[in-house]
């Protein structure tokens, strides 16, 4: 039996005005936390760091009552990096959906580890 599930997602070039909304990314925090059976633990924190650096984005941190949604959207390259960690099972075919919808990566490489400390 595992502890957790942990899905990262790392997207290339996205397409920037989506990954560049602080809008869009509130909406799609909000869809993928109820389309993968989740709860919502509080409001999203988004907020732009970086500013004048290369790495330059929003970075976005949503509590669920099962463990969290974490995301950094660079501007300048158009990635995106969209961690999704929680000790009940989610579909990840749908999380992967979902941010294919709001950003429109042209590649994404997935990667899903199963947690446990044993």
């Amino acid at each position: 039996m595992f502890w957790g599930y942990h899905l990262l997602l790392d997207c290339r070039d996205c397409d920037r005005p989506l990954i560049g909304s602080r809008e869009n990314i509130y909406d799609f925090v909000k869809a993928i936390v109820q389309r993968i059976d989740m709860t919502a633990v509080g409001e999203p924190i988004i907020k732009y760091l970086c500013e004048g650096d290369p790495k330059a984005g929003y970075s976005l941190l949503q509590l669920i009552s099962t463990s969290s949604i974490v995301g950094h959207f660079m501007d300048g390259s158009g990635d995106a990096y969209i961690d999704v960690f929680s000790c009940k099972p989610f579909d990840i075919k749908e999380a992967e959906a979902c941010v294919k919808e709001f950003f429109n990566p042209a590649k994404i490489r997935v990667n899903f580890l199963t947690r446990n400390a044993d």
